[in-house]
């Protein structure tokens, strides 16, 4: 078991973990406030119906507040999103949309629940993707280069086969090359004389806008707006200011009892490695659009190695009492289910409840497969590895008193906030 370093503070009686300070690369404002738009501006999307925001919402903790979300084919926002009958997605996305806190840390160079993109030295660019080496050339990180997904998947941004070209590139495989998914986005954006003149100010006057620079404000954009790094515990680890008797016992049950900053640790309560924890499976899997199978086999899709089958990145809990529903499939819908999932993992996983996902209805289509399918149940049992543990239900409480703490008021409701309307004068997600 890994333990944080600790410092006893003589006015509690709990130990207070120390940590090092985070780093943070500096933003430059004209950056931030083009990315600001961009991430709420559907322009991006294949049907200019879907922007960054529709599923990465201030309202929902960065998030969209339903367990898998719906993309290009939706109506609406939130838990209020529904399917369009008109224009019904081949597929529910996956697996949950999740919060962007902090990942403009230089301690985040990992992303998504499998970790499919991260830093890499070794590699040409610095990058490590599955689109291959040159996919990654241009972006300034791995924040930056993760804006080229979403824009690719139909079912997320860019739209079924014969809707508009910017689909009918993706499906023929034609993303970075010249007249691809990616020239055809940044054309739109440059035709725009708004967002042209922001870009000749930061680029220079009529340099080329490339779907690289586009990801690369949209980092800057991140790392601005949603730092969240002064919390009730962030003040409280400065000697800053108090935190409350339930959540001082909290926080010795996360440290001390239940120790679960052995995998949530660091100042942002990430290890930022990847466990297999029997999460309940939901929905279609993470698999490849053939197949016919809803198993989501997690960062064993990235590295085929079987020992990592069912692991999924570790998420840092900032802010994590307002980025509900949990787990990459958004099985658990409060703080409470997902933290007893944890106390005994392969019986919670045995017994899950369908009710508790928050899935808006989508016709004919069949979520539960795996939960009623005993080989792949007692697969991810299998991978588990946690062993169960006891908590009184006084001890829950206070935990989530403690994870109440590590909301940060600013970065909830975002530095710059939704903004009134975008260069394209497309709807801006409200």
């Amino acid at each position: 078991m890994r333990w944080l370093p600790l410092i006893l503070v003589p006015t509690l009686a709990v130990a207070q973990p120390a940590f090092p300070p985070a780093e943070w690369v500096e933003t430059d404002p004209d950056r931030v406030e083009l990315g600001w738009l961009l991430f709420y501006d559907p322009v991006l999307s294949g049907n200019q119906e879907v922007a960054c925001a529709t599923c990465h919402h201030p309202r929902f903790g960065t998030s969209d507040a339903v367990s898998l979300s719906i993309g290009d084919g939706g109506i609406g926002l939130g838990p209020d999103r529904r399917f369009d009958p008109e224009n019904m997605p081949e597929q529910r996305i996956p697996r949950n949309a999740p919060a962007l806190f902090n990942l403009g840390a230089s301690e985040f160079t990992v992303m998504f629940h499998d970790g499919r993109l991260e830093a890499d030295p070794t590699r040409p660019n610095g990058i490590r993707t599955p689109l291959g080496d040159s996919m990654a050339e241009r972006f300034d990180s791995v924040l930056a280069a993760q804006g080229m997904f979403p824009v690719l998947s139909a079912d997320e941004m860019a739209g079924h086969y014969s809707e508009n070209p910017i689909s009918r590139a993706v499906r023929m495989g034609h993303l970075s090359l010249e007249g691809g998914a990616w020239d055809q986005i940044a054309a739109r954006v440059a035709e725009i004389p708004d967002y042209r003149a922001r870009f000749d100010a930061i680029l220079g006057e009529g340099e080329e806008i490339t779907f690289a620079e586009i990801g690369n404000v949209l980092a800057e954009f991140t790392r601005y707006e949603w730092r969240a790094d002064d919390s009730p515990f962030d003040r409280y680890l400065a000697d800053d200011g108090p935190i409350s008797d339930a959540a001082a016992r909290g926080m010795e049950v996360f440290y001390q009892v239940a120790g679960c900053g052995s995998c949530h640790a660091g100042r942002f309560q990430t290890d930022h490695d990847f466990h297999a924890i029997a999460m309940p499976q939901l929905g279609p899997g993470k698999a490849t659009r053939f197949e016919t199978h809803a198993r989501d086999e997690g960062r064993m899709h990235v590295t085929g190695d079987p020992g990592d089958a069912f692991a999924f990145r570790t998420p840092s809990l900032r802010n994590v009492a307002l980025t509900a529903p949990y787990g990459h499939s958004g099985a658990y819908p409060d703080l409470e289910s997902v933290i007893r999932h944890h106390l005994d993992p392969v019986n919670s996983l045995m017994s899950y409840d369908p009710s508790l996902a928050i899935l808006p209805d989508f016709p004919g289509v069949e979520d539960w497969r795996v939960l009623t399918d005993a080989a792949e149940m007692l697969a991810i049992a299998t991978a588990n590895e946690l062993s169960p543990i006891t908590l009184e239900d006084q001890d829950i409480a206070d935990l989530i008193a403690f994870l109440e703490t590590l909301t940060d008021p600013i970065s909830v409701v975002g530095r710059l906030g939704v903004p009134d309307s975008v260069p394209s004068g497309l709807s801006v997600p409200r």
